[in-house]
């Protein structure tokens, strides 16, 4: 799929080094599934040399080598020091304000309208439809089975967009996320985006099941608390880097690049 000149190409650089079309043409593939392929490739690529030419003024690189994964940790662990590290209050308070995240068996009843991803359509035009298509049904509740019937690229169409009865592992991990990881019902005001395409999602019904032990899951919560206490820092390091720089084409919004979230 050709997503790369979908948007009006924009001269990007940092500190005078441009990135080029190729680069920007190669980083699209990556980020198929954003809002605007391009300006997430755009500010990826631009975060990611920000990050070379602090290396290279570390000699972690050599000027106009490219950044390695290898040299990226290196850099990292040596600017991203003393990093807080949750605790056990920190873990379970993380447990009690998210109880549908830790519960095993729970049952959803859940419909949708599949906007498929294909080669023939591209992607932005194929994600605009579908954020019509929610903003009518979310106003209009009562359209998702007619919407579903002339609309959805699932067989479920057929039967109005009806999934039946979902249990976790019966689907891919990002739509999985959105069913469970609420206690939500009717139609979700976002689309969910998978390999597949773009869904509008309704959750007709939920059946609980039995929350997992807090000591079951601590140590899983505390990778994602001390992963999320570094993406943070990160966000900040690259805002520190992109403050001190020359950006051109590109408006990093607080640093929230896609390499960094």
């Amino acid at each position: 799929m050709d997503i790369a000149h979908e948007s009006v190409s924009v001269p990007v650089s940092v500190n005078g080094v441009a990135i080029d079309d190729d680069a920007m043409a190669a980083e699209c593939a990556h980020h198929e599934d954003a809002p605007d392929p391009y300006d997430a490739a755009r500010r990826a690529l631009v975060v990611r040399e920000l990050l070379r030419q602090r290396a290279v003024a570390l000699a972690l690189v050599a000027d106009g080598a490219p950044l390695d994964d290898a040299s990226l940790d290196t850099l990292l662990e040596r600017e991203l020091t003393h990093l807080p590290e949750p605790g056990r209050e920190d873990c379970e308070r993380y447990y009690a304000q998210h109880p549908a995240r830790f519960r095993r068996n729970d049952i959803v009843y859940a419909s949708h309208i599949l906007f498929a991803v294909t080669d023939r359509v591209p992607l932005v035009p194929l994600r605009q439809h579908a954020e019509r298509a929610l903003a009518g049904v979310l106003a209009a509740p009562e359209t998702f089975e007619s919407v579903a019937r002339a609309s959805s690229n699932c067989p479920s169409s057929s039967v109005d967009g009806s999934l039946g009865q979902l249990l976790r592992g019966d689907m891919v991990p990002e739509f999985e996320t959105a069913l469970f990881e609420s206690d939500s019902l009717g139609v979700l005001p976002q689309l969910v985006n998978t390999r597949y395409g773009f869904h509008i999602v309704r959750i007709e019904r939920r059946v609980p099941g039995e929350a997992v032990p807090f000591d079951e899951v601590a140590e899983r919560i505390a990778a994602f608390l001390s992963e999320r206490v570094r993406r943070n820092a990160m966000r900040q390091y690259v805002a520190i880097l992109a403050g001190t720089a020359r950006v051109e084409g590109v408006v990093l919004d607080g640093a929230n690049g896609p390499l960094v979230q």
